[in-house]
């Protein structure tokens, strides 16, 4: 009898989920239910799925409104008009269009009009499909209305939106939040009626026994409704079914392809290819993936062809086929890949492709599937409501200043001190936490499907310009419908560029080598010493501290290792305490026969019986515990996301425990190895991601052994990578490169080398508009380099501010001319001049103005650069107005081991993080006086006295450490250094003295105990 039911989905309007609606459905008798979410069915397949389970028949439809004003309801008479609904929505979401007050004419849907619409519309001529909804709160009106005479046409339509009085006013927060506005500015139009609540079927049969035909309509309505979508194991994939047209033409092609591919990856390929390529081929025939594949294969096929970088990554991986088939540059057989992680028979779902393309391409390449196949969209993914982001939220709707609301965002606060108005905050923000919040698009998952995707939900259309549903990845799985994923990263520009600018820097040597033949790159000496010294700044996936940390701790020094690496590094292992206890077995031989499990050293004798990858996990559940491949694999998908809460995943988790018991393991044995399975599964790699991973590091390795200030200047005409541009700057310079400022005639937008000297590009200069950069590149390039200021001005349309900020950081130096003179020659050329926007017949004679001598200084240069910049080029301890008093460096640290050292460092980059027991900590990475990297760390009470306050020199005391041979400090004491008061508006004097009396006093010790932070 309920035509009319919101859940969340209703966004900012709604109050439970779709689930909470079947069960309150269930305990008021309710045997047939209508989910219309407000212009949204994001939570209609969830719905269909779940109904069963609560006895109850599901059916859909959809809320049409423009705003809170309720035009029309839509409900499906079966799929085919849930198609015709979500086209129609679709459409005008499409294209922001307002719903006419009038519905189209459905062929497999009804339309209810409200009874308060049909009065205002003077609406009395209905379709065959058409009812008017009769809601209790109508039921007072209804006598007295002309529409009583169309008996045929009135139906039940009690709208569910709330539950209680609790939902009501959460209802409400949300509708004040979606206003932006105060919650006691929200008008009554803006919200829903209380009353719109569900009774139990008999008493909502009660309300209408004056209207028998009401109920009798309504009864007929809901009998001739049906929806029906696939969620049993058994289910067809959804996807495009065939990629040829036909699936023997499929079979022939994919089995064509692979003998294709067999000479290009096996110069000399043995029976263990044939029977593992033969065993795939099988499987993914018998599992009606083959369409899938082939869909993978045409993507990166494309991308070949013009001529684009890519990487196959993700379980696929671990399969010959897409080896073959150059999806996937990873040999399953040489790493020994588990193929029971790229597919079993008891898998429903089809192997994770993750195809990476560069930032630059991934736009072009999204669009050539969107042309190439016809049922594309992108995948859908909700925002929820999340803590700070509700305080935030809340706090506007209830009137608090920014700055407490601020503090409340920080959660540093006691709740005993909070005045009423914060606690409000506080309370209500449970009401709403976890709620979607706006519909947003998944990371990089398009959906190819064989039917339009409209069968499936609505879908938006977000600014990059391609519809997207209103689900996400879990329940586009559980109906069948699976990812391709399409993602965009730099490092895979930054090699691109790499060989770009290899070409015009080195052109005899850039035809030299082959990125792709990652196998020369593994074997080569020089490159795995920087592995092991972890000097890889810059490099994909293994520059952060924690990667470097990790290379130094294990002494990694094989793709192998750094394979392991990318997965250990992972929060899961290093959570289970499996990140240490990995370290200490790698490093002391024969500790995993002390320390592991018989059987989990039999399982994992590689990773010394310590689960590494997704795989291990698989394998311990089938191995370990006995569970069967489909089951162990529900409980790997099981550890992350919605899937933990699902039934099955329970299923599988009290079968682990049994069957452990039978098998007659310690209780103490059982928790912990599930213990590490739930606290790792989650955030754990596959082995072939890993290899993936790892195969792009050896390539960005190569280049940065190779040619590393090539590769640097990729690396920062790409928007650098872990750490602030400064840092690939300062790096390029430690290997060898000089670094100029911005030049009129050398520097473009991006950065440039010209042998081993690099010039900043325009881009760098945060102030400079982009138009004036391309005017005077346009300009440059047509008629040859600038000889003059003058020459400039007569040849560049610019105004005195632009003009100011390329002289001042120095633009023109190759003048010879102090710049504070060429300041004044261009405010009297700008001003003497009036400047006309287009070519001159003739060159103009200029009035030579007498300028005074004038003189700059480095400091000032310096300064001009952290403005204009963001940096300086040269130290910056120079710039400190107390000289450091020791030149104490990284070359020191061993001679410090386990005594405490005061030394001086540059602040690169700072992790907070929190303690188990919710204290914060500070792991912060410095540059040393000499340009060497260092790392510190704050445990909880160093980290609660002294605070890191940006960027900056600091002086530090503390104790050097030694974990595994990697050196760092403890830190006990920290103080901030000053720079010197900004020569520019200081007195110059005062400023050259300061400058001027800077002695080398490093080699005096000095005690900061003392010392207050700052």
């Amino acid at each position: 009898m309920y035509l009319n039911c919101h859940t969340y989905y209703s966004l900012r309007f709604g109050t439970f989920s779709e689930e909470e609606l079947l069960r309150l459905a269930q305990k008021n008798h309710v045997a047939k239910l209508v989910l219309t979410d407000i212009n949204n069915t994001s939570a209609g397949l969830n719905f269909v799925r779940l109904a069963p389970k609560y006895d109850i028949e599901p059916i859909l439809g959809i809320d049409f409104r423009n705003g809170v004003d309720q035009c029309f309801i839509g409900i499906a008479k079966n799929n085919e008009g849930y198609l015709e609904l979500n086209d129609f929505l679709s459409a005008h979401l499409h294209h922001e269009k307002k719903f006419a007050s009038i519905a189209p004419e459905f062929e497999h849907a009804y339309v209810v009009y409200p009874f308060e619409k049909a009065v205002l519309n003077n609406q009395y001529d209905f379709a065959v499909d058409e009812f008017i909804g009769i809601s209790i709160a109508d039921l007072r009106r209804l006598p007295f209305s002309k529409l009583l005479k169309l008996k045929d046409k009135l139906v039940v339509q009690q709208p569910v939106t709330f539950r209680n009085r609790r939902d009501f006013n959460a209802h409400r927060l949300l509708r004040a939040i979606d206003n932006n506005m105060l919650l006691s500015k929200l008008e009554k139009t803006e919200e829903g009626n209380e009353d719109e609540k569900m009774f139990p079927i008999e008493n909502l049969a009660a309300a209408f026994s004056e209207y028998p035909f009401i109920l009798e309509n309504t009864e007929r309505l809901l009998n001739s409704c049906t929806i029906h979508f696939d969620f049993s194991k058994e289910r067809r994939p959804q996807n495009l079914a065939t990629y040829t047209g036909n699936r023997d033409e499929d079979e022939k092609l994919i089995e064509a392809l692979c003998q294709e591919g067999l000479p290009y990856r096996y110069h000399n390929p043995g029976k263990d290819i044939y029977d593992r390529l033969r065993k795939e081929l099988q499987l993914i025939k018998e599992k009606g993936f083959v369409s899938y594949f082939l869909i993978n294969w045409d993507i990166v096929s494309e991308a070949r062809k013009r001529d684009f970088f890519y990487v196959g990554r993700g379980s696929g991986a671990n399969s010959i086929v897409a080896y073959l088939l150059r999806i996937t540059d990873v040999d399953p057989i040489d790493l020994d890949l588990y193929f029971e992680r790229f597919i079993n028979l008891y898998r429903a779902n089809p192997p994770d492709f993750d195809i990476d393309f560069s930032h630059r391409d991934r736009p072009e390449m999204t669009q050539y599937i969107f042309d190439r196949f016809k049922h594309v969209a992108l995948l859908g993914t909700y925002v929820t409501f999340k803590d700070r982001g509700v305080i935030r939220e809340l706090g506007k709707v209830f009137g608090l200043p920014k700055s407490e609301i601020d503090f409340l965002s920080e959660g540093r606060y006691d709740p005993s001190k909070l005045d009423e108005v914060s606690l409000l905050v506080l309370k209500y923000g449970r009401l709403i936490k976890g709620m979607p919040n706006y519909l947003s698009i998944h990371a990089g998952g398009i959906l190819i499907s064989e039917r339009p995707l409209h069968w499936f939900s609505a879908t938006n259309l977000p600014p990059k310009g391609f519809p997207t549903t209103q689900y996400d990845m879990v329940i586009a799985e559980d109906v069948g419908l699976y990812k391709f994923d399409i993602l965009g990263q730099r490092g895979l520009a930054k090699i691109k560029e790499s060989l770009e600018i290899i070409a015009y820097n080195r052109p005899d040597e850039s035809g030299s080598f082959d990125i792709h033949n990652v196998k020369r790159f593994i074997e080569d000496p020089k490159i795995n010493a920087l592995v092991k010294t972890a000097q890889c700044m810059g490099c994909f996936y293994v520059e952060s501290p924690a990667m470097r940390m990790l290379l130094k701790k294990l002494e990694v020094d094989n793709y192998l290792g750094l394979v392991a690496a990318s997965s250990i590094i992972r929060p899961g292992v290093a959570k289970s305490g499996m990140m240490r206890e990995y370290i200490l077995r790698h490093r002391n031989p024969g500790r995993e026969k002390e320390k592991a499990h018989p059987v989990m050293l039999h399982i994992m004798p590689e990773t010394y019986g310590v689960m590494v990858y997704q795989e291990d996990v698989i394998k311990v559940a089938n191995l370990f515990a006995g569970l069967d491949l489909g089951e162990a694999d529900v409980l790997r998908r099981g550890m992350s996301g919605k899937f933990r809460s699902r039934e099955e995943f329970q299923k599988v988790k009290d079968k682990f425990f049994a069957n452990c018991r039978n098998k007659g393991y310690e209780e103490s044995l059982i928790s912990e190895i599930w213990n590490q399975i739930a606290s790792f599964a989650g955030y754990a790699f596959a082995k072939g991601h890993s290899a993936s991973y790892a195969v792009e590091s050896y390539q960005t390795l190569f280049l940065r052994a190779y040619y590393p200030l090539e590769y640097m200047v990729a690396v920062l005409n790409n928007g650098g990578g872990f750490y602030r541009s400064e840092f690939y700057v300062h790096e390029a310079r430690m290997m060898g490169a000089t670094i100029h400022p911005p030049c009129i005639n050398r520097s473009f937008n991006k950065n440039v080398i010209y042998g081993k000297e690099i010039f900043l590009g325009f881009g760098y200069l945060r102030e400079l508009e982009n138009r004036v950069a391309e005017r005077i590149l346009k300009e440059r390039m047509a008629n040859g380099d600038f000889t003059s200021l003058e020459a400039f001005l007569d040849r560049v349309f610019i105004t005195v501010d632009q003009i100011s900020i390329l002289i001042r950081i120095d633009a023109f130096r190759f003048t010879g001319v102090n710049k504070h003179q060429l300041l004044w020659k261009a405010h009297l050329f700008l001003n003497k001049n009036a400047k006309i926007d287009h070519p001159k017949l003739f060159p103009p004679r200029h009035q030579d103005f007498r300028i005074p001598q004038l003189h700059t200084t480095a400091l000032e240069m310096a300064f001009t650069q952290l403005e204009l910049l963001g940096f300086c080029l040269c130290s910056p301890f120079d710039l400190l107005a107390d000289p450091p008093k020791n030149n104490r460096c990284v070359r020191n640290l061993k001679h410090f081991l386990n005594h405490h050292i005061d030394i001086y460092g540059y602040l690169v980059t700072v992790k907070n993080t929190s303690t188990h027991s919710g204290k914060r900590m500070h792991f912060a990475t410095m540059i040393d006086q000499e340009g060497k990297v260092f790392d510190t760390v704050l445990f909880p009470p160093v980290a609660a006295q002294y605070h890191f306050r940006g960027k900056g020199v600091y002086r530090f005391y503390g104790k050097v450490v030694s974990e595994f041979g990697f050196l760092s400090i403890e830190v006990l004491k920290m103080k901030k250094q000053d720079y010197i008061q900004d020569p520019r508006y200081a007195d110059m004097k005062m400023s050259a003295k300061v400058f001027g009396s800077k002695k080398n006093n490093k080699n005096t010790i000095v005690d900061i105990n003392s010392d207050t932070n700052t």
